[in-house]
């Protein structure tokens, strides 16, 4: 990738070991990192890819998800503007191994430091390795709790929690989000996530509107947990 030293304030932004990093390694990231495009549903990792590196979102968001060998998916979390996607880099960590898929959920803009320079950056680095750890580490407990509701809740619990969880991330009471979507997000089918929220509906709990539903009684939901 060209070198593009316009990304300099971002990377020093974005980047909490920026400060850390010696002369020689900056220069490395900013000649080998570069801004990436990816449309909407695009995949960026998966079972048989390559390992991609590590991406500092600008626009737009990825998600993050399991799926299953009989094509079901469950969404793990969501990486939006000013986070960092380490997940698409965790073939660079020792002992560290996520079986992930990666799709961008909408356009999306981010910077990419390239799998190889973020290992050496990682062997080199102790700051570089222990944010890396850290990040990696906080990422593998979403997956955990995604397992766990997989587990133990039933679905209409996992759709509360989703919905609770979405609100949550967006600061809004409106999931713009179609019944398709939030079923893979829950590892369900688009027909058992309707006829729920029909029944919340009819409950007062939420209310439908075109490409989505908006949390009416979250309170409601929070009884269902």
């Amino acid at each position: 990738m060209a070198g593009q030293t316009g990304l300099q304030p971002i990377l020093a932004r974005q980047l909490p070991f920026w400060d850390r990093l010696t002369p020689r390694e900056r220069a490395l990231v900013l000649e080998r990192s570069g801004m990436v495009h990816y449309d909407p549903g695009q995949n960026i990792r998966g079972r048989s890819m390559e390992c991609v590196g590590t991406l500092l979102v600008q626009q737009g968001s990825l998600r993050i998800y399991l799926l299953s060998d009989e094509g079901r998916e469950v969404t793990v979390y969501r990486v939006g503007p000013g986070e960092i996607c380490i997940l698409a880099a965790a073939c660079v960590l020792d002992g560290i191994d996520f079986d992930m898929q990666i799709d961008a959920e909408e356009a999306c803009e981010a910077i990419l430091i390239p799998a190889d320079l973020f290992s050496t950056l990682t062997e080199e680095n102790i700051y570089v390795e222990n944010f890396s750890y850290k990040l990696a580490s906080e990422q593998f407990s979403a997956v955990m709790d995604a397992v766990q509701r997989m587990l133990f809740l039933s679905l209409e619990q996992r759709l509360a929690a989703f919905l609770i969880d979405e609100s949550g991330r967006t600061g809004s009471p409106d999931i713009r989000l179609t019944q398709g979507q939030m079923a893979r997000a829950i590892g369900s089918a688009r027909e058992a996530v309707s006829r729920i929220l029909k029944q919340m509906a009819a409950d007062g709990v939420v209310v439908p509107f075109r490409g989505g539903v908006t949390i009416a009684d979250k309170a409601a939901l929070y009884r269902l947990l």
